[in-house]
């Protein structure tokens, strides 16, 4: 099946978009079958019990359990659906990456009509931010005044991760509600005013010259089309190289 997802679904970068992919597919084959069943269903009941061939109507109903034992087969097809792919597949969501994993984490702030990219700096911690600091220079609200942000890294519309290491990704939103979708990663989540939601991935291959787009999914206003970003997946080394390239000029240097 995984063969016939890659002919017609995006490339797979992540290491859950797999299973999400899988997880898809079977149930839109169970909506085939079921779909197929139902309106062969109709078919043979017009044609059944038409006036043609019934001119009396039977009051007696159904007498067979055949339609009971095809009632049975959906309910165990959406128990495995349930017990053996979504469920385990949303207890892995929902556990974000362990500390020991040495996780990635970013705030990534939306606005209309652009993604603002906040990485912390070499030391990891971010620095105070603060609504009324926000502007056209400063997009999410960095406090000067606080030592941990000297070295904090702000980016628009550029989001850099690195292969092989977790990522998490708190989303929040200046204005109104967004989506940040990751279509390569399988990572699709709202960017809601006043909550910061954190998704987190994998990403398991690097982009290999490939261009790939950071999406907002939600009609967010007039310019809701343009609101595109780019998402890169370096090596370690090239990452490392990129934040230092990227790392802000020190008073003095």
């Amino acid at each position: 099946m995984q063969e016939f997802l890659a002919k017609y679904m995006p490339p797979i970068a992540s290491a859950h978009g797999a299973d999400l992919d899988r997880l898809n597919a079977w149930v839109h084959v169970l909506m085939l079958v079921l779909f197929v069943f139902w309106a062969a269903y109709f078919v043979f009941v017009l044609w059944r019990f038409s006036a043609k061939n019934h001119p009396k109507a039977d009051h007696h109903g159904m007498k067979s359990h055949w339609s009971t034992y095809g009632e049975g087969a959906i309910v165990v097809a959406e128990a495995v659906l349930l017990l053996v792919f979504s469920i385990p597949l949303w207890g892995k969501w929902t556990s974000k990456p362990a500390p020991e994993t040495n996780p990635l984490e970013i705030h990534l702030m939306a606005e209309q009509f652009a993604w603002n990219i906040h990485y912390p700096g070499p030391d990891g911690i971010f620095g105070r931010r603060k609504a009324e600091l926000i502007s056209s220079s400063n997009p999410v609200g960095l406090d000067p005044n606080d030592p941990a942000g000297k070295d904090d890294i702000v980016m628009i519309n550029q989001l850099h991760v690195e292969k092989d290491r977790p990522v998490i990704v708190h989303i929040s939103s200046k204005d109104v509600i967004h989506s940040f979708f990751l279509p390569v990663m399988r990572v699709k989540q709202d960017a809601i005013p006043g909550m910061d939601v954190p998704v987190h991935f994998t990403p398991i291959k690097t982009n290999d010259g490939a261009t790939w787009e950071i999406a907002c999914a939600q009609l967010c206003g007039l310019s809701h089309y343009r609101m595109r970003g780019q998402l890169f997946v370096d090596t370690h080394d090239e990452f490392v190289k990129w934040m230092k390239s990227q790392a802000p000029a020190q008073p003095g240097s």
